[in-house]
Formats: structure tokens, sequence, C-alpha cells
């Protein structure tokens, strides 16, 4: 069965540290991308976490965000610069005195410099790489879930516009050789009342509806078109081994390339309206296709 590439997957472990929280959220994208929030110190597991999200993801932008709670205990403290904080405060009291600006230095002034304060080069302690790993796939793994379930809902849909497609050109192959017939009926009366009693040149007559016949011939789009759904539709139901999205889109692209050369060569009213509708859900497929693995 195919899969969306909407998913998204959650999930909080107790490590032997702190508690470690992971969340994959995919969306649609034409390639496997990658975007990580992680915790400082937690940047060199990068790759590992990318080589996991492969296993089960091969298309899709994937979000993945990280965060880690030590145990109260086991947390590393910000550490403060005092040469800095000393720094500051000698060169604000340098511009009090030699500008005569009025005003106390509080710890809200000495606050606002941000690089008075070191957080730690690690926020991660010693938190063993499997721990994250295992939380990670447990999230990857709810986020494929809901990937799965999405993709029997669209599944569901492909199917049911493949049928309207059938449908219309149910139609269209009744009603193509009966356009053709209902011309040749148009031409004659036309060229009798033209011609009054004079003789009719029926070998002339019969090559204009032979050219027609040609010029307006769809039987090889019919053909065409209805193999395209039928790949299209054992991709749809195959057993979701591996990822169809691009090959769905490519015979899209086909399916759309027939229509309009149906369209083209409608030449009747009713099979134009029918080509219409076969566009229409072709369009529709375009779009749902966009967002499958």
């Amino acid at each position: 069965m195919i899969r969306s590439m909407t998913g998204f997957g959650e999930v909080q472990r107790e490590a032997a540290l702190g508690i470690v929280d992971v969340q994959v959220r995919t969306v649609n994208h034409r390639h496997f991308h990658t975007h990580f929030r992680l915790p400082i110190g937690a940047e060199r597991w990068e790759a590992e976490l990318t080589k996991i999200l492969r296993e089960r993801i091969s298309r899709g932008s994937v979000h993945y965000r990280m965060s880690f709670l030590p145990r109260p205990g086991m947390s590393r403290p910000v550490t403060v610069d005092h040469g800095r904080v000393d720094a500051y405060l000698t060169a604000i009291n340098e511009i009090k005195e030699q500008h005569d600006v009025a005003g106390e230095i509080d710890i809200a002034m000495v606050a606002r410099f941000g690089d008075v304060f070191q957080a730690p080069a690690d926020e991660l302690g010693e938190l063993p790489f499997d721990e994250v790993a295992e939380a990670t796939r447990t999230a990857l793994g709810m986020a494929v879930q809901l990937r799965e379930r999405e993709g029997e809902a669209m599944a569901a849909d492909l199917l049911a516009s493949l049928s309207e497609i059938e449908t219309a050109l149910d139609t269209i192959e009744v009603r193509a050789p009966q356009r053709l017939l209902e011309e040749r009926d148009r031409l004659r009366a036309a060229v009798e009342e033209l011609m009054g009693d004079a003789q009719t040149d029926d070998d002339r007559l019969a090559r204009e509806i032979a050219f027609l016949a040609e010029r307006w011939d769809i039987n090889e789009e019919i053909v065409r078109l209805r193999s395209h759904l039928e790949q299209f539709r054992q991709l749809v139901e195959g057993d979701g081994s591996e990822p169809v999205g691009k090959r769905l889109g490519f015979w899209v692209q086909e399916m759309h390339r027939e229509g309009n050369t149906i369209g083209s060569k409608a030449n009747d009213p009713e099979i134009a309206s029918r080509s219409v509708d076969i566009k229409t859900a072709i369009e529709k497929l375009r779009e749902q296709v966009e967002n499958i693995e």
C-alpha cells in the first residue's frame, strides 16, 4: 500500500541521566531532506540519526527535534565569566565619570550582557547514544504508521479518480464511431443539397470520410490511456515494499498527454465534455501524487 509523506511522532524516554524527548515530523519533498534541532553536544550524532531516519523513510522532508532534561543534580551549571563582568563594570563607570551620566548599576543591567554567562559545552553529559537511538526509532515508527494510515485513505481517493476516468473513457469509446457516421451523413446531405439533380461523386465523398476518420481517430489514445490507468492502479495496490511516488507522477504525466490529445480530436460536444472530466480527474491525481512517498 502507498504511503503519504506527512507524518508525526513524538516520544519521551526516561534515560539513566534524564528524560529524552524526540519529535519526528515529515512533510512532502521531492527528495530525502533533513532538518535537525539538537541540544548542545548532540550535533556529533547527526550522521547516525540520519542513518536511522533513512531506515524507514526514503522520500520527504524530515524535521527532527530532540531535547534533554537532566535529572536533578546531574545538570551542568552555567558559569560566570567574572573577568568579563569586571571589564563591563569598569567601562560603565568610566562612562558615568567622563560624561556625567546618571544612574546606578544593578543586576538587571549586568544580566543584559549575555556573554558573561557560559553555557556548558555539552548539555547531554554522558548520555549514551543507544538511549537516543531507541527514542528516535520509536518516534519514527509512530510517524511512519501515520504515513501509512494516510496512504490508505489516499489510495481510496486515487482509485476513485481512476474509476471516473474509466467511466468517461467508456462513454467516449462508444460515442467516437457514432460521431463519424453522423458526420458522414451530414456531409452526404450537404453535398446532395449543393449538387441538386447532379450525380454525387461517391468516391470523392468516401475519401473525405476516410480523411476525417484518420484525423479524428482516438482509438490509439484510448488504448494507451487505459494502459496507463492499469499501470497506475498496480502501483497503488502494490505491497508497499518500495516507494512509488515518482513512478505514479510519471504515469500521471502520460495520462495528461493522452487526455489532451483526445480533447483536441474531440469534434463532438459529448466527447469534449467527457475529455474535460478526464483532465479534471487527472489533475486531482497530480495533486495527490505530490504527497506520496
